[in-house]
């Protein structure tokens, strides 16, 4: 069961470190106005989030 945290734990780090990314790529495509490349991370962010809050859901089991 521990392994099974510290891995769940790991994950949801590295969801938050590729959010952050995202953010980034999205900020910069705001400001190239390429509106399609915008959508696509909000969309892949949305996702991620709702990785991560699935993860959240496990790890509190």
């Amino acid at each position: 069961m521990a392994k099974r945290k510290k891995r769940l734990k790991k994950g949801m780090e590295s969801l938050l470190d590729v959010i952050a990314e995202h953010e980034e790529k999205k900020k910069k495509a705001e400001e190239e106005g390429d509106w399609f490349l915008v959508e696509y991370y909000e969309k892949e962010i949305a996702k991620f989030w709702r990785d991560y809050e699935k993860k959240k859901r496990r790890l509190e089991k």
